[in-house]
Parts: structure tokens; sequence; C-alpha cells
């Protein structure tokens, strides 16, 4: 475990201007940085790096985060990876927490064996590698796939030639039980070894750090079977594993999606025609873990299938693994080829431009489910649509909730001639949150999401959850006013576009480029005025891009949050302030990650990420506290208005408010 007090230390050393400059040339644009986006291929820059908040933020493709995930995301290390590079740049050394020695001895034990299986793979692979070069047959099915040498090269392709113990040549100890573990040698029951890989073209196969994890096989004569993969070991489990992930990752963040095939020669011969986005399970059903990797990835996912029977079989497998993992802010569709045709062939006979158009025009989600419903059944019966139903249960159910799943009954109801509230009687649904993961992040680690992290923590994001300052009520009619942006669109670019930002306007006065206030409003301005952001996003922003205004909150603030409702992100982020210590906005976000509150501060960040910077965040946290202690004056108000004022008690509360709410309506004095 890597403590979070050192994460902290680290982030308050580390410049992320300096972290991102080495990979991305960038230029001076106003308070931040701008440059070309490496995630995703842009012309016009919009990727943007705060040096005073230290993170980046991609107005392009929403790329988001610190030094720490910039190094994650951009060269593939895991977070232990990326903190031990970090604190290198800095002179730094990166501790470790207390562990029991049998915490310690299992550690040592899991890495020994982890290098040990890394080590006789990594010599197979040089092995198989080298013997392609002289395989005839082999090159020649490679040359007929289209395959060329730089694309085998870059996929690691390999011979397995027909030699029984051809692998002996370079493990001279060719009876270590450690090479059956591995997968590389099967031990027959008469105690005969031999490779379990012969006359087949070998694909390695890598984790999503790049380790080699096992190989797969395609035999290029007569035989079955066609494809073959390592078996279960220690460091390689089949049902959790993508083929050409590793490969495809730059390729996947530059095209905006990922697309998963059949086979590992689907994959290669994609990539020789130009779509370099392509992955494949083993041989194996899609699996919610493959569905988690492919969310990672992209939050644009298309599953091509054949569109036979087997193919739909398979589409449908996919289906329900990636149910329970759906967002209101992913796409997951499917593509169905023509009966005679895998994605390599498709693309060899109608060229790669007709195959990217078809993956544009593949079938979403709730489409392909609700039509094969509908397929299965007389939907023209009363017994038909009723079957429907029952068989669409499971299915409803196993969705979070969301605006998607509120769609997906909305059609389901007139496909089965029901309302929806009597589909909502038939079919009972659970209110849970919508969410990336079956478990959060933190759960999947086994870690709690702020006070440590693992070294087998990737720092994944957390909960998509909706932030709990978006409001649901009007506010009092004096109520601060600005040309506000909705924090789910994109604030203002880098130019301006003339528009005003956040923190411009205050107390329906105007705020000039020197921080002076007045009543007047700036030239040419001739919008309406705009409700400002709900107050909770405004301490959100406040207390995310000025940590340090925590330590002049009293206990008079933090009651007056604790005793009003849609203030619990707040709460969340004083707490997280004050565990962690965090001295910027970047170093929360990266104490955030994995929880809750992960994907609030994310949104609440990319807001601030132009505001300028405030001449006075003391005042304009008073002012925010001042505005919360209005908006409670005002409902206690109204409740009691609403309750018709019955005793003498209830009377002199609510002229004690009015008194209340108009000392609160006093515009603070601004020398």
């Amino acid at each position: 475990m890597i403590p979070e007090s050192f994460i902290q230390d680290l982030l308050a050393r580390v410049d992320i201007v300096d972290v991102v400059g080495q990979h991305v040339q960038l230029r001076k644009a106003g308070a931040n940085l701008l440059g070309l986006c490496p995630f995703h291929g842009e012309k016009s820059p919009s990727f943007t790096v705060s040096p005073t908040k230290q993170f980046y933020h991609c107005f392009g493709c929403g790329a988001h985060g610190t030094a720490i995930r910039f190094l994650m995301e951009h060269t593939g290390a895991g977070f232990p990876e990326a903190v031990r590079s970090l604190a290198g740049m800095v002179g730094m050394s990166v501790p470790e927490e207390e562990r029991s020695p049998r915490q310690r001895a299992a550690r040592q034990q899991r890495e020994a064996m982890v290098s040990r299986h890394s080590q006789v793979l990594e010599t197979a692979n040089t092995w198989y590698r080298q013997q392609l070069r002289g395989a005839g047959a082999a090159v020649a099915y490679l040359k007929g796939r289209g395959v060329s040498g730089e694309i085998a090269a870059r996929f690691g392709l390999g011979w397995a030639g027909g030699e029984r113990q051809g692998l002996s040549a370079v493990l001279s100890n060719y009876d270590d039980p450690l090479l059956v573990e591995a997968g590389l040698v099967i031990l027959s029951e008469d105690g005969r070894r031999y490779d379990r890989f012969r006359e087949r073209v070998t694909f390695p196969i890598r984790n999503a750090r790049g380790h080699l994890i096992g190989f797969g096989g395609r035999i290029i004569g007569k035989g079955e079977p066609k494809y073959l993969n390592s078996p279960e070991t220690p460091i390689f489990s089949k049902g959790s594993e993508l083929y050409g992930l590793w490969e495809a990752r730059q390729a996947i963040r530059k095209e905006g999606m990922v697309v998963v095939v059949e086979g590992y020669m689907d994959v290669v011969a994609l990539a020789q025609l130009g779509i370099e986005c392509g992955v494949a399970t083993l041989g194996t059903a899609t699996t919610p873990v493959h569905v988690q990797k492919l969310l990672r990835a992209s939050d644009s996912v298309i599953f091509s299938f054949d569109g036979d029977k087997a193919g739909r079989k398979a589409a449908w497998r996919a289906l329900e693994a990636c149910l329970p993992l759906l967002r209101d802010d992913i796409s997951i569709r499917f593509l169905f080829l023509p009966d005679e045709h895998d994605p390599d062939s498709y693309v060899r006979e109608f060229g790669a431009e007709r195959f990217r158009k078809a993956l544009r025009e593949a079938m979403p989600l709730s489409q392909f489910m609700l039509g094969e419903l509908a397929e299965r059944h007389q939907m023209d019966e009363a017994e038909g649509r009723a079957r429907c139903v029952h068989d669409a249960k499971p299915l409803l159910q196993a969705m979070p909730a969301g605006a998607l799943r509120m769609q997906v009954q909305r059609e389901l109801a007139q496909l089965t001639r029901l309302t929806t509230e009597e589909l909502g009687q038939l079919v009972p649904l659970q209110d849970v949150p919508s969410g990336p993961l079956v478990q959060t992040p933190a759960q999947m680690r086994g870690t709690s999401p702020v006070p440590g992290r693992s070294e087998s923590n990737n720092g994944v994001q957390g909960s998509a959850e909706a932030p709990d300052w978006v409001p649901d009520h009007e506010p009092p009619d004096d109520h601060f006013y600005e040309p506000a942006p909705d924090f789910h669109e994109r604030p203002a670019g880098p130019a301006g576009g003339g528009g005003f930002r956040p923190g411009r306007f205050k107390s329906g006065r105007f705020r000039d480029r020197d921080g002076r206030y007045g009543d007047e409003r700036p030239q040419g301005y001739t919008g309406p005025r705009a409700r400002v952001t709900p107050i909770a996003g405004r301490l959100l922003q406040l207390l995310l891009t000025h940590p340090g205004l925590v330590r002049h909150m009293g206990e008079d603030a933090e009651h007056l949050l604790e005793a009003n409702q849609g203030y619990e992100s707040v709460k969340a982020l004083l707490a997280l302030v004050r565990e962690t210590g965090a001295q910027h906005a970047g170093a929360l976000l990266q104490a955030a990650e994995g929880s809750a509150l992960s994907q609030t501060l994310v949104m609440a960040s990319t807001a601030t990420i132009y505001e300028e910077e405030l001449p006075d965040p003391d005042a304009e946290l008073h002012d925010a506290l001042r505005m919360v202690a209005l908006h409670a004056a005002v409902a206690e108000q109204q409740q009691l208005a609403a309750s018709g004022l019955k005793d003498a008690q209830d009377k002199a509360r609510y002229l004690a408010l009015t008194e209340r709410i108009l000392e609160l309506k006093k515009p603070r004095v601004v020398e």
C-alpha cells in the first residue's frame, strides 16, 4: 500500500505542466496552457492544462485528470508505476505502509512467481518470433491474409513448429514444472512432455500493462481446434483478458471507440487495413470483466459479430454481460455482418471506409435487445406479448437506474401494448444508481476510496452518479444572477468566445477585470439574467480550487451545511480536504478517485478551468455561505406560511425570519 499522505506530498511537489510537457507541446493561453490532445486526433488544440489547479482537461474527448492519471492513460503504466515515476522526477522515494510478516511473504511469493512466469513466456515468445522467419508455410499464410511484416512485428506474431519438444532448444530445463504451470508444455498421463503449441502461428497475449501472460495459436493446415489458447494459469484467465487491448490502446483513444471482434486474425487483419482499435475475446463468451475493461478503455464499444445464428447468440450473451454496467454517458452497439463475411473479408471486399460507415450505423444496445425480444415472440397475440414481458423482466432488472432504463421501459411498454405504469407493476425495478461498474472501483480493489492506494490500483474513475448539487427547486427571488454555464456543457473555450465565465457576477453586481464590483452591466451585454449555478455547486468550486478555505470555516458554517439538504457533496469534500491535506484541485481529484464523489468533482473542476483568479476567495466563501443561510431562512418561512401560522410562536418565528432574510439580503460592502 502506498500511503495517501505520500500521494498528497508528491502532488504538492510535482508540477503537472512539467509532466505533460514531456509528451505534449504546450503554449501559453492566459492562465492555462493549450496543446493538441494526446488521447484523440485533433487539428485545433482543445487540451488544457491548469498550472494553478494542477489538472488537465480536454474539451474534445473529455479526458481529465492529474499528473498521475496522465501517465497512466498516456503511457499505460499502472498506478504504482506512475507514482514511482513521478517520485523519481522530484527525488522522492515511495514508502510502503507496514504489512504483517505474512502479508510481506505472500507478496514476495507472488512477485517471484509472476517474474518466473514472465521470464519463460518471454523466452518462448522470442523463440517463436525467430522461427517465423524461416517458416515458409506460415509466412505464406500471413501474406495470403494480407498481413505485412510490419504488422506481424507490431503484434509479435511467431511460429511454433512441428517438433514435439521444440522449446527444449531455448529452455534448458524442459522438465521444470514451471513450464507446465505456465501453459507452454503439456504433461501427458504417461509422464511424457511435449509443447502445447505446434504447427501454429502464435499470438502473444498481453495484459492492460503490456505484460506477456499467455499465447494464442492458429493452425494453418488441417486440424482441430483451429484456435488454441494458453490454459488457465496463475497470471492468465481467458475470461478476463482481451487480445489486442494493449496494442490498440492509442488507436482506441484516437478513434474514440473500441471494436470487439471474434478472433485474433480479425484484430490483426483490421489493423493491417487501418482500423487499429479492434480487440477480441479469447474463445469465450463476453464476460462482465471484459465489459469493465472495455469501458475503461472507451465510452463507445461496438461488438462486431457474424449475422448467423451463432453470431447473434454470442451478441446476446455480450448484451447480458453489459446490462449491469450500463451508464447514460456510454454507447454500446452491435454490428452484424452478412453471413458470408467476417470483419477481415468484409473490409477486403468493400473497403475500410465502408466498414467504418457500418460501425457508425451499428445497432444500439436498446434496439438490439427490444428487437430480439419481439422476434422471439408472437407480438400480435396477448400470450406472446405476455411472454415477452416475462423474458424482459430479468433484463430490465439488471439495468441500473437512469435515463436509458427509463427509455427502454417506455419502449417495451409500447411494444407490449401496456402503459408504463402497468409495466412497472409487472416488472418492479429498484432505484439503484447507475454507475460504471457492478462494484465501485474501491470495492474491486478491496480498499477504501481515500486512505491508501494498493499495488493493483489502476486508478479507475468512480461512479457516474449525478452530482447532488443540481437543483430540483426554485431559489428565492432575490438570488445571485449571472450568465452561468451549465455544468453538463462545455464551458467557454480558451478564446473566451465573448462569453462570461463563472465568478464574473455576484450579488446582482458585476465585477470588472480588476475585481471591482459595480451595478452596471458590462458594455455590450444584452443577454437575459440567468440564474446562477446552484449554490452547492459554487461552494464545491470554491473549496475545490481553494482547499485552504476549509481552515477558515468555523463550526457555525459546518452546522449550517449539516442542517440543510443538498450539500452532501460539499460535506464530503470538506472531509476529504481535512483527511488528505490536499493543497490544490488536482490533489483532491486524485484523492477522490474510486469514490462516489469523483465524478462530481470532475464536473465542478471542468467548469472552473477558465475561471479567472478570484481577488478575494474568503469573501466569495462568505457570500456563498450567506446564500445557504438565506435559502434555509426562506424555506423555513415558506413552510410556516403554508402551515397557516397557527399560534403566536409561529408568528414570532415568521417575523424573526423576515428580519433575518432582510439582513442576509443586504449587499456586502466591497472596498
